[in-house]
């Protein structure tokens, strides 16, 4: 089909005339523009690729059908392109690496690759990603992801931009309020990467629409909604249907952005919408955890506002829902957290879709007092077993490593946290640091976190008797500790 872009402005450097050409997408030709004195700059619609470097743009001189001159103003020329380009489908089938191939893809996704690797970002510009609320959290994540150079995206929010939610959207302007947030993204993301195949939906998510929005096998699915049954029913239907989520919880009345964190939903604290969600998806549905959350270890900093009506006075909000459930009353949201928790699972998912091994910092919160209590503990048991603590080779320092980066504040036979908060405090308790190897020194690669009774335990057994009998075990361990002597430098 055919489509006319009028190209204008005027370029910031150069006064005499030149061949520029735009191009490189699947299904389009390429475009040439001849850009004529003085100064001049070009725009060019949504469709098009945006103004690259000068070096991606110099060619050669086209046939003068392919380029009409529409006329000058100020300067500025105006010019009417034909161009074979079908917008609906332009993207679809591409591979990654079919994708990386373009000239100018290559060039703008250039630091990603540099970064991962062309073949891990293959696999990021090759994946399908469905975001589902766009507000101040889903708006954020979705941008980064396109700009990360995910292929293709899924956008779905029932809501409308507002005037009130420009302090924390990621691309509306006051231009966009009144029309869907779906629809806004879709329109401002076409004119950052072109390439990326992106459907808007403007739907409710619920149980009716779950195969519309669920079906076609997406690689990872980002929650961002604020309604409590509804993300209950999203995150259980992720996990009936084997698909990779990540949900983010409660950015509102928030001011630490160093507080923000990554872990399993067992072990999300200070967040009420977090422990109604864990109770939720326990009772109904008997999931325990094995989600993962971006939330915030910091205490809310204000709560719900009272909701008032037409006259002023505070009124019953449910009268005034729009849709059943959705809350009408305001949480205070300084914008700058729903836009790094959108950030942090941007960073989540494309390390993730890229294969690129990331440890995301454990939610220990143990004082310094316990660490010591642990050092000591450790001495103390040296000595008690081998009559001296001259092969303890760690300090307070290295404790604190050990017990917060490599076992999580927990027992290297819990793979998940079971308590948390003031309840981690309670179980160190019980906690102690053992030799893996008896043979070797008590370092930083040979020590693991156990239980009193697990301890004793395991000094009575050999570690040939734990990979055989219990090899997943080992291997975990073994890992682990191999990870200590790479990042620790110890022996």
């Amino acid at each position: 089909s055919k489509f006319y872009c009028l190209l204008s402005e005027a370029i910031s450097d150069g006064a005499e005339s030149e061949m520029c050409s735009i191009g490189g997408r699947r299904g389009c030709s390429r475009l040439y523009v001849h850009i004529l004195p003085p100064r001049a700059s070009f725009q060019a619609s949504s469709c098009l690729p945006s103004p690259l470097s000068r070096k991606h743009l110099r060619k050669s001189l086209p046939s003068k059908d392919r380029v009409k001159n529409i006329g000058l103003n100020g300067g500025a020329i105006r010019q009417e392109v034909s161009v074979a380009c079908s917008t609906s489908d332009r993207n679809d089938g591409i591979r990654g690496s079919d994708l990386l191939k373009d000239e100018i893809v290559s060039e703008q996704l250039t630091r990603n690759i540099q970064f991962f690797g062309f073949e891990s970002q293959t696999k990021v510009t090759a994946s399908y990603v469905v975001v589902i609320g766009l507000g101040g959290v889903g708006s954020h994540a979705a941008s980064m992801l396109l700009r990360s150079g995910v292929g293709r995206l899924l956008l779905v929010d029932f809501d409308q931009v507002s005037v009130s939610s420009l302090n924390r959207h990621a691309v509306a302007t006051r231009a966009d309020v009144g029309i869907p947030k779906a629809e806004c993204l879709k329109k401002h993301f076409s004119s950052i990467f072109p390439e990326c195949s992106i459907e808007a939906k403007v739907l409710l998510y619920d149980n009716l629409s779950e195969e519309e929005i669920l079906s076609g096998h997406p690689d990872f699915v980002l929650d961002c909604i604020d309604n409590i049954d509804t993300k209950v029913a999203l995150l259980a239907a992720c996990v009936r249907r084997g698909l990779k989520v990540l949900s983010a919880t409660g950015a509102g009345a928030r001011a630490d952005p160093s507080r923000i964190r990554v872990a399993d939903l067992r072990e999300s604290t200070n967040d009420p919408l977090s422990r109604s969600v864990r109770h939720r998806l326990r009772k109904h549905h008997g999931i325990e955890g094995g989600i993962p959350v971006v939330f915030s270890l910091e205490k809310p900093k204000a709560k719900l506002l009272p909701f008032k009506g037409p006259s002023g006075e505070e009124e019953n909000p449910s009268d005034y829902q729009i849709v059943p459930g959705f809350r009408v009353r305001i949480i205070p949201v300084l914008g700058t957290i729903p836009a790094i928790f959108g950030q942090v699972m941007a960073s989540y998912v494309v390390t993730q879709l890229a294969g690129f091994q990331v440890e995301m910092e454990p939610v220990v919160n143990l004082d310094t007092e316990h660490y010591q209590m642990l050092h000591q503990r450790l001495i103390e048991h040296e000595e008690s077993l081998y009559g001296t603590a001259m092969q303890v080779q760690v300090d307070v320092e290295e404790v604190k490593y050990i017990v917060k980066e490599l076992w999580h504040g927990r027992s290297a036979r819990e793979p998940y946290a079971k308590d948390v908060g003031r309840g981690m405090w309670r179980a160190v308790n019980e906690l102690m640091l053992v030799r893996w190897d008896s043979e070797k020194p008590a370092s930083v690669s040979n020590l693991i976190l156990l239980k009193f009774m697990e301890a004793d335990e395991h000094e009575s057994r050999t570690l040939d008797d734990i990979k055989e009998k219990e090899p997943e075990f080992f291997q975990t361990v073994t890992t682990v500790l191999k990870r200590a002597q790479l990042e620790f430098g110890s022996e």
